[in-house]
């Protein structure tokens, strides 16, 4: 007999969204294939060109030149790594909406491909997701996100992990595949998103778990037996290192913001940032747009904000002024951790902004 859930399932959450035109709206909902694959082809191509580069500077590496060549090596891997995180589920996460590409079986063979390099769990991960979107940080719901949460900046494993390689993260990859190969389901939202009852999408979850731990295995035992055991480094482990980047571009998410109210405007973070950073995160730094209006495509949001920009809070520009609002909610929230940011709100039709900032005080009671 199926444990009952730590999750409820009960939810009836009326979520406020910026009015916008219908038109306006179905014209942003359309999606291309020409910008999709714009983005997967060079995000692709960077990522194999980057590991070309690493494998070749480490080919250069000898007893005569290590002075240079092995930072030459290190540089390389840097650059390499710092744009593998966003591979994953930054990647895979937009392809499990399903609006990249007009053509929609692509969407399924790119989101194979990504997950796959990514070492993703996209079955567990889409119904995951559908739940994140219609249940945003409510704790008794939302399992994939929970707030609050804190930065642990003096832990030398973060700085390891984002600088360089945690070989531990790397380990428990490997173990939770292993454990998936077998059937197991790990933990309590694991199980909530893939039940007993639900034993076609166990199935399909235990197999992805194994095609990617076998696929990466003979793609290794290749890489060893043909002489070129480096491409495990820049292929097999390349999205598992240098995570700085993608660290900054993540974390501001809902990252000091209030749970338990039906406003994404208070529980999802917007800001600008320029055309690289922006590029790698699928333009994912419009986050209350898209948590707003999930069905428009990624490379649309930016007109999105600009359609319901003036009911939608300030949005800082740049990682840098981001991390300054960011770093001042970490101060205040280790003063006091009941803490939770809420920005200004304009109201206007629908849930006025008043109503949400009672109801998430009332919530923390």
């Amino acid at each position: 007999m199926e444990s009952p859930s730590k999750f409820r399932r009960d939810s009836q959450i009326k979520w406020y969204r910026c009015p916008i035109d219908r038109e306006v709206l179905s014209g942003l909902m359309q999606s291309s294939d020409l910008h999709a694959f714009c983005q997967v082809f060079c995000q692709l191509g960077l990522f194999f060109t980057t590991a070309t580069l690493a494998y070749l500077a480490y080919r250069n590496v000898n007893s005569s030149n290590w002075v240079w060549s092995v930072p030459l090596l290190l540089a390389a891997l840097f650059v390499h790594g710092t744009q593998g995180p966003f591979m994953g589920l930054v990647a895979v996460h937009e392809l499990c909406h399903k609006t990249p590409f007009r053509t929609k079986f692509m969407n399924e063979v790119f989101l194979r491909i990504y997950s796959f390099i990514s070492w993703s769990d996209y079955i567990w991960f889409r119904p995951s997701h559908v739940k994140h979107h219609q249940l945003t940080v409510h704790r008794d719901y939302d399992g994939e996100v929970v707030l609050p949460s804190d930065l642990n900046f003096k832990n030398w494993r973060f700085w390891l992990g984002i600088l360089a390689w945690n070989p531990q993260g790397f380990w428990n990859t490997l173990k939770a595949y292993a454990r998936r190969a077998r059937g197991h389901i790990d933990g309590d939202w694991y199980q909530h998103i893939l039940p007993e009852s639900k034993p076609e999408l166990r199935r399909r979850h235990c197999n992805w778990a194994r095609t990617v731990l076998i696929g990466h295995a003979i793609l290794a035992a290749l890489f060893v037996v043909t002489g070129h055991w480096f491409l495990i480094v820049v292929f097999t482990m390349g999205t598992s290192y240098c995570g700085w980047l993608g660290f900054l571009c993540g974390t501001p998410q809902h990252y000091g913001l209030s749970s338990n109210v039906p406003d994404f405007r208070l529980c999802c973070r917007t800001y600008t940032c320029s055309f690289l950073p922006a590029f790698f995160y699928w333009n994912m730094q419009y986050h209350v747009e898209h948590h707003m209006y999930p069905a428009v495509p990624f490379y649309n949001l930016p007109k999105l904000r600009r359609a319901i920009e003036h009911n939608l809070p300030p949005a800082p520009h740049g990682l840098w002024a981001t991390w300054k609002v960011m770093l001042e909610i970490h101060r205040r929230r280790l003063q006091d951790c009941t803490y939770a940011f809420v920005p200004e709100l304009t109201p206007s039709e629908g849930t006025r902004a008043e109503d949400t900032v009672l109801e998430r005080e009332a919530s923390l009671t």
